[in-house]
């Protein structure tokens, strides 16, 4: 029996960082701290695979992944003469372009911030340069994310054995 809740608590942790794992690209789903519950619903299972400090640790780190990954956007739009048009339509360009496939995610955030700053009236030049700034900061968020999942994917596996 107790071989079977075990198993459980595996796959359920593999469910939970997969869905991390798509969460690092899609803004309504935080990635990185859903792979964490993976992580931390393994230490239901006997033994328990990680230490009380990692897990400590690990938490401070998704933490500021997940609150930079806020940040980084609004900055890239900002450093390069965007608006908050810009950041709202790089969110939707996401969206929207994540039903489009791989090049969808790429492009969708740099085509919506473009959108989004015609809409607040900027010159095209400049709104090239704010949807530049604000895909440059969604693809350093997500590279941030896919680390962070990825590390705690390796974590996830390497408990298993």
């Amino acid at each position: 029996m107790e071989l079977s809740i075990d198993i459980l608590w595996m796959v359920l942790g593999v469910l939970l960082w997969l869905v991390g794992m798509v969460g690092c690209f899609l803004p309504v789903l935080p990635g990185p701290p859903l792979a964490f519950i993976g992580l931390l619903i393994q230490q239901l299972r006997e033994p328990t695979p990680f230490s009380t400090t990692f897990l400590v640790i690990l938490l401070g780190i998704t933490i500021v992944i997940t609150a930079i990954d806020y940040v980084i956007p609004i900055y890239g739009t900002k450093k390069f003469g965007g608006t908050k048009y810009g950041v709202w339509g790089s969110t939707i360009g996401l969206v929207i372009g994540f039903f489009a496939g791989p090049l969808g995610i790429i492009l969708g955030p740099f085509i919506g911030a473009f959108i989004g700053e015609l809409m607040a009236n900027q010159s095209s030049q400049q709104a090239f340069r704010a949807a530049l700034g604000s895909f440059l900061g969604f693809v350093a968020g997500t590279l941030l994310k896919l680390v962070c999942c990825g590390i705690m994917g390796w974590y996830l596996i390497i408990s298993f054995f």
